[in-house]
């Protein structure tokens, strides 16, 4: 069974269920809804200041989060990108994903060519008798314009 035929092994949050994020958020955009509203209509200042206060508290949170995400997906493709290149040669599938990947975005690897170093038949060490050591996949290699 390939790593690729198992989708949930790509798909894993670990154990963290996103249904629970749009529930909160509903209820909290739910509650600041009605109080806004309910605050508006009977001028209740508390009400007005409490969704006021919530606004202010939450913007600045708002405006950080978006950085806070990019690092944390660019952490995250790192962490499977080197994975897979640990398993390139274990599963055909995930061999012509990565090899569509590369030759697509001209990449290797996640950081570059070193990276198939973590890979056993690219490894370049002395103990690897393979005879694709010291080598990188063909999908890394760019091609000749000429």
């Amino acid at each position: 069974q390939g790593v690729l035929s198992n989708i949930s092994s790509i798909t894993d949050l670990g154990g963290f269920d996103p249904v629970w994020l749009f529930l909160v958020v509903g209820g909290v955009m739910f509650i600041l809804g009605f109080a806004g509203c309910i605050g508006a209509l009977r001028e209740n200042t508390f009400l007005l200041k409490f969704v006021s206060s919530f606004r202010n508290c939450a913007i600045p949170h708002l405006c950080s989060m978006p950085c806070c995400l990019f690092y944390w997906i660019k952490d995250q493709l790192y962490f499977f990108i080197n994975n897979n290149i640990r398993a390139y040669r274990d599963d055909i599938d995930l061999q012509n994903l990565i090899d569509f990947t590369q030759e697509y975005w001209q990449c290797c690897g996640a950081f570059g060519a070193d990276d198939w170093n973590l890979n056993i038949y690219f490894n370049c060490t002395d103990s690897n008798a393979s005879r694709e050591r010291c080598g990188v996949p063909f999908s890394c290699c760019t091609k000749d314009p000429a």
